[in-house]
């Protein structure tokens, strides 16, 4: 691998890219424009409680330290065209900055040169820069990416998790929203303008069995899901995991068709966080939640166990839900 400066004319973006991806799908691949590219590799400040570097904060820290410190990612095509593997946005900033004048040397960019990369290589690369790495992509942008893995290049789950971490479950959730995104919610749109990639999340918490089962048993399907997440009456994502109870209550699920799940968990009414559980660490939850488990009484164990409607049964579903990804997280995906 050769690492040295590379004149910015000279090299390409790497359209397959997910998130240059989504911009290419309104634009003409051929006349799309910086400015275009440059809006979806700055897209959405955060996602899923997360702070992402975007194109315009860094921006201005490149502009601050007069250039980068991490060499872009470079394969050198057979035909000798060089296509930038990891880097795009660090690039476009350059170009940006070259067209504008901006004080500084901006004509050249460090780049680790790499020949004739094969696939497996260049995914490799994507995934561990941007699945596992600090600058990730947008969660739609994300499973987009595991989609074409799995089914055009047909990767197996487990070479996918090998290369990205996490688990098999996680992957297959993600690339199942996205194939219910595409197939449900994007149709339903009045134009291609709509789509709104950052409603993906609602569509991972569908994937939850009983809110699938819960949306079947009201007579509803997938295409009725996508038209409530368009016509607003999902709201929060995680009202997504409130459907079970809304759907089967009559009058709450009257009042979500009508008004949305924020009205119809009032008809519900469950009742605000008390203040003094509010105010507990997530250390003292997590051990009073020990201690209640421990004491579980077997009576009590049966009813959640022959119920899936019950609420703490519910409950306990939707923690572990998160503490699996929480914890999947922190420990790079190993098993906890």
């Amino acid at each position: 691998m050769d690492v040295r400066l590379i004149p910015v004319d000279q090299l390409e973006l790497d359209f397959d890219n997910p998130r240059i991806a989504r911009v290419l799908e309104m634009f003409d691949r051929q006349h799309v424009t910086s400015e275009q590219i440059a809006l979806a590799l700055g897209a959405g400040d955060s996602q899923e409680g997360e702070t992402y570097t975007t194109f315009y904060s860094l921006k201005e820290s490149i502009r601050t330290h007069g250039g980068i410190i991490h060499p872009i990612i470079v394969n050198r095509l057979a035909d000798g065209r060089l296509v930038v593997i990891e880097g795009n946005t660090r690039l476009q900033v350059y170009r940006e900055f070259l067209r504008d004048k901006v004080p500084g040397k901006w004509d050249e960019i460090p780049a680790a040169i790499n020949d004739n990369l094969d696939a497996k290589s260049i995914d490799a690369i994507r995934l561990q820069a941007h699945l596992v790495g600090p600058r990730p992509w947008d969660p739609y942008s994300k499973a987009r990416y595991l989609n074409r893995l799995r089914n055009s290049n047909h990767m197996t789950f487990e070479q996918i998790v090998d290369f990205c971490g996490g688990r098999r479950r996680q992957v297959a959730e993600y690339i199942q929203a996205f194939n219910d995104m595409e197939a449900y919610y994007r149709p339903a749109l009045s134009s291609s303008d709509s789509f709104d990639p950052t409603r993906f999340s609602s569509f991972v918490e569908l994937q939850r069995p009983n809110v699938q089962g819960a949306v079947a048993a009201a007579g509803f399907t997938k295409a009725d899901f996508a038209k409530w997440v368009i016509e607003g009456l999902i709201g929060r994502q995680e009202n997504v995991r409130q459907l079970p109870r809304i759907l089967d209550h009559p009058k709450a699920r009257a009042t979500f068709l009508e008004d949305g799940a924020q009205e119809a968990l009032k008809v519900l009414e469950i009742p605000p966080t008390d203040a003094s559980l509010a105010e507990a660490t997530l250390a003292q939850l997590a051990q009073e939640l020990q201690r209640r488990l421990a004491r579980l009484e077997w009576s009590v164990f049966q009813r959640m166990k022959s119920d899936p409607r019950d609420e703490s049964r519910e409950a306990l579903v939707d923690v572990k839900a998160q503490l699996d990804e929480i914890v999947t997280t922190m420990t790079g995906g190993e098993d906890a």
